[in-house]
């Protein structure tokens, strides 16, 4: 038996994990969760209102963070480059739990109703942000089209990262938001050619 809650909480997490890598999500039960990680079906309960929680565990914590960093992000900056430096400041958080990270990318993405999870905190997280930055002066319009844009540009490096380890999470941040500037400078127009 763990003898802690956050040990609970843990050996939880990782049971429902292997659980929905060998046998499915669907086909997986919080009774047999539970006794995988040696506890109780009442244990699992206490920590998680059901078993899709178990893989968004940590996503309020990411939601606070980020807006805090948004609010606390220096004056001079655009709203994408506030958003740049909060999502530097937060990626410790995945950094430090990128043992969880891929093979959750990888249940959530073999099933339906957690993609369908997933889409719902990532508007709820892209929604807190567009509000923070709105707190700093950004227009309601901007600040939406922001943190859609911004979000979009960190899950792409979340990603790009889970595929290439060799670098870190920051190196790809960054490579991300180079590209999304990249893609907003406009080319000449091309020169017609002749018979066009």
């Amino acid at each position: 038996m763990p003898r802690s809650g956050a040990e609970a909480r843990r050996r939880l997490q990782q049971a429902a994990l292997e659980l929905y890598r060998e046998r499915g999500f669907e086909q997986t039960t919080t009774a047999e969760i539970a006794a995988r990680a040696g506890v109780n079906e009442r244990t699992f309960f206490r920590h998680f209102p059901d078993k899709r929680e178990v893989l968004f565990d940590g996503e309020s914590d990411l939601r606070a963070a980020l807006t805090r960093e948004v609010a606390e992000a220096p004056h001079d900056l655009q709203p994408l480059e506030m958003l740049l430096c909060a999502f530097r400041k937060v990626e410790r958080i995945l950094e430090d739990n990128r043992p969880f990270a891929e093979p959750r990318l990888h249940v959530i993405a073999a099933t339906p109703a957690l993609r369908e999870r997933d889409l719902a905190k990532a508007a709820s997280i892209t929604e807190a942000v567009a509000e923070a930055l709105r707190q700093r002066g950004v227009t309601h319009r901007l600040a939406g089209l922001a943190a859609q844009t911004g979000w979009a540009a960190f899950h792409q490096a979340v990603h790009a990262w889970i595929d290439d380890p060799s670098q870190s999470l920051d190196a790809h941040l960054l490579q991300a938001f180079d590209d999304l500037r990249a893609l907003s400078v406009t080319a000449p127009p091309a020169q017609e050619r002749p018979g066009d």
